[in-house]
């Protein structure tokens, strides 16, 4: 069985890998993505940033009215914010190093706390036996 300075130093050591773990880790860049709407008369491209960072449009899609352009303007749009979710980024959802080196250092130290309680509510019912006897 662990003595409670052992468990406080292997705490301490599983803490400061999951910080250098934490410190290691970059997300993933998002890639550019392209949106195509009106059979490629019109194209929408979102740079790495997320942003828009060109639009193509063919000129002739505005024979074909102002409503349809904005309604195939706005499947292309949404076709290249569809295509940011297909990249490398969305792969593997990142998980939050941070919340769960928190939670952890919470547990660790509740458990820590609780430890030193059990251990002194046993040592004062030794205590206690020894003196009856």
């Amino acid at each position: 069985m662990l003595g409670e300075s052992a468990l406080e130093e292997q705490l301490a050591q599983a803490r400061a890998a999951l910080r250098e773990v934490g410190r290691g880790v970059t997300p993933p860049e998002r890639t550019e993505s392209v949106g195509e709407a009106a059979d490629g008369r019109i194209r929408v491209t979102l740079g790495t940033d997320g942003r828009v960072s060109a639009i193509e449009i063919d000129p002739r899609v505005l024979r074909d009215g102002s409503d349809y352009l904005a309604d195939e303007l706005r499947l292309a749009v949404n076709a290249a914010l569809d295509g940011q979710d297909d990249g490398p980024a969305a792969a593997e959802p990142m998980p939050d190093l941070a919340a769960i080196t928190a939670t952890v250092e919470r547990l660790q130290d509740q458990s820590l706390r609780q430890m030193r309680e059990m251990s002194q509510a046993i040592s004062e019912t030794m205590r206690k036996l020894q003196q009856r006897s």
